[in-house]
Parts: C-alpha cells; sequence; structure tokens
C-alpha cells in the first residue's frame, strides 16, 4: 500500500473548509533568517518572501489582519532556555539587534502587530490567540520561516487553538529542501491544508 493510501485510509489529509474572516501570519521573516550574507543563521528567502508580500498586500487591502512574528531575546534569558542549548545559532537574534528585525522587503506596515516569542510557535507564550479571536479571525494563512521549525511549530498550535490552517508552500523557506518538503507534507496530512500564493489570492479576491 502507498504512503497516501495508508494515510488515506486512516482518515488524513482531508480538505480544510475556509471561512470568512482570514488573516496573513508572517513567521520570522527577520534578517536573521533572511540575510544569509550577514548571518549563518539565515538563508535566501528572496522569492517566498516576494510570494508572502502579494498575499500581505493583498489582506490589508480587504482589511484583514497581516500580523508578523519575531524570535528575540534579552542577554540574561539566554542560559535559562532549554531551546538554545539544542539550536544555540537562535542565540544571536537579541532584542533590539538586526538580526530581529523584520525584514523591509516583507513590506510590513507600521500598523502591522508584532508579536515577540521566546520559541518555536507563534502560539506558544504569546498572546497571538488573543489578537486572532479579539479580530473574529476563523482562517490562518500561516508564511515564514522554517517551514520544518517554526511554520510547523504554529500549524499544530493554531489548529489546536480552533483555528482553519492554509499553508502557501511557496511562501515558507528553509535551510534545506527535504526538511521543507518533509514537513509540508506532514502539515498537509495532519494539520492544514499546504496549498500555494496563487490559490490564496484568489480565495482573498472573491472575499
Amino acid at each position: 500500500m502507498s504512503q497516501e493510501a495508508v494515510y488515506d485510509a486512516a482518515g488524513f489529509g482531508r480538505a480544510v473548509p475556509r471561512g470568512t474572516r482570514p488573516a496573513v501570519l508572517v513567521i520570522d521573516y527577520t534578517y536573521g533568517f533572511t540575510d544569509p550574507g550577514s548571518y549563518p543563521t539565515a538563508a535566501d528567502m528572496t522569492a517566498q518572501i516576494a510570494a508572502t508580500r502579494r498575499l500581505t498586500d493583498l489582506a490589508r487591502s480587504k482589511g484583514f489582519p497581516v500580523i508578523y512574528t519575531v524570535i528575540a531575546y534579552q542577554p540574561g534569558e539566554i542560559a535559562m532556555l532549554p531551546w538554545l542549548r539544542k539550536a544555540s545559532g537562535m542565540a544571536a537574534l537579541l532584542e533590539g539587534s538586526r538580526l530581529a528585525e523584520v525584514d523591509a522587503r516583507t513590506g510590513i506596515q507600521p500598523g502591522d502587530p508584532v508579536i515577540t516569542k521566546k520559541g518555536a510557535s507563534a502560539f506558544a507564550g504569546t498572546h497571538l490567540a488573543m489578537l486572532l479571536t479579539g479580530a473574529g479571525v476563523d482562517t490562518l494563512v500561516l508564511t515564514g520561516a522554517t517551514t520544518s521549525g517554526c511554520v510547523r511549530a504554529s500549524a499544530v498550535d493554531a489548529v489546536q487553538a480552533g483555528f482553519n490552517v492554509l499553508v502557501p508552500a511557496d511562501c515558507c523557506a528553509d535551510r534545506a529542501q527535504a526538511p521543507h518538503d518533509a514537513n509540508l507534507y506532514d502539515i498537509g496530512q495532519k494539520y492544514g491544508d499546504v496549498t500555494d500564493a496563487a490559490d490564496i489570492a484568489g480565495w482573498l479576491q472573491t472575499l
């Protein structure tokens, strides 16, 4: 039996319903992730940022929320956080540094909320769920970096928080192709619909 058949027989991979009040979440497109010329933690995410910006510009024009996240640490937190013992490169993402600044190519606007987080998920220890609920959001479009880390963790927590999850694959980036592909497959089977920017844009235009 093929892998697809195994998952289908187990009841995975079903389509996610799309609501009428979406939000776009842009995860960790900060220079510490997007500027490989300056930081070893980064990779070239130019194409994915451009695809994401098309969605964020469209969402704003339709009156839908666009929210950004950044990972940023205070120096005193670094020795206390277990994640930074495993992923020690993340310790360079200090609050107030360029590494923790949202890449201007994303088109971030002054009115866009920016959530600072200390771990992978955009929901863990943050007020993101409160913002989304307060805005009446029913469907969350996840973009950003990295696919295998913060995007996947946020997808898991988003669906567990009660939101329909959509992930445009061409708006997500990783440091290597294999973890990118594997985690998109897992998200698509268990947590949300994996699609592309053109599909999301077409759907937003109908709302």
